[in-house]
């Protein structure tokens, strides 16, 4: 299973988000290129970046940070926040970010996410999230009438392969992940799961990684020191 310790960005500082509520920020590092050097001399080969700007408003206000990022080497780093447009995904791509991740506009313009994924592939992913089944959109501020699930099950008919799926309720709580939530997504033919949102023990990641979970992300329980990312990255199985 993929281990993938996470970046926020919010003005370009590494931020944390409670429950993606943009009024309970907490400032981790204003240097997130030192925070990537952590994890990587930690043992971590996969980085997880989200513009939370970019999320909230469509802007690329954190661009020039997420290029710095990409510059230092070293990572599989996936990037999401505000990608809507093909552009801005060949923006990304030509920075040298592995993978770019569609969100609100995977479930505005369904069409347009299926095109891009013939178009590049595993170089795409969904980021599914959800408030109480339902999916979140733009900045986690706007709720859509489909479930979830429903959602993956089109994703997974339609050629995509790849989702990143946060119940928000968990993410930034330390209060664990929604294992159950997972166990009922790896029934969906095709799909790749990654868990994002609670995940706080080796043995939920244990868990994760026996029931078939493609990879994990890891937030605030790395921050906060509740796990240790090198003593995760050591455990067989967790690279």
């Amino acid at each position: 299973m993929r281990i993938f310790p996470a970046i926020d960005l919010i003005g370009g500082e590494a931020v944390r988000l409670y429950q993606g509520d943009y009024g309970k920020k907490t400032v981790y590092n204003a240097d997130p290129c030192a925070v990537a050097r952590t994890f990587r001399e930690a043992g971590a080969t996969c980085l997880h970046v989200v513009d939370l700007d970019g999320a909230r408003d469509g802007t690329t206000a954190n661009f020039a940070t997420i290029e710095a990022l990409a510059k230092q080497g070293g990572f599989y780093m996936e990037v999401g926040g505000g990608i809507r447009t093909e552009e801005r995904i060949r923006q990304y791509l030509d920075c040298g970010v592995s993978r770019c991740i569609l969100g609100t506009i995977a479930v505005k313009d369904f069409d347009f996410t299926v095109r891009m994924g013939e178009a590049y592939g595993d170089r795409i992913a969904v980021g599914v999230d959800t408030r109480d089944g339902f999916l979140a959109v733009s900045g986690w501020k706007e709720l859509s009438q489909e479930r979830g699930l429903d959602f993956c099950e089109r994703l997974a008919a339609n050629g995509i392969h790849d989702v990143i799926y946060t119940d928000i309720s968990r993410d930034g709580a330390e209060r664990g992940t929604n294992l159950d939530l997972y166990r009922e997504l790896l029934t969906i033919p095709g799909l790749r799961v990654t868990a994002s949102g609670g995940v706080g023990s080796v043995g939920e990641l244990r868990t994760l990684r026996d029931m078939g979970v493609h990879a994990a992300i890891l937030g605030k329980a790395l921050y906060t020191g509740k796990l240790d990312l090198k003593a995760v990255m050591e455990e067989a199985g967790m690279c």
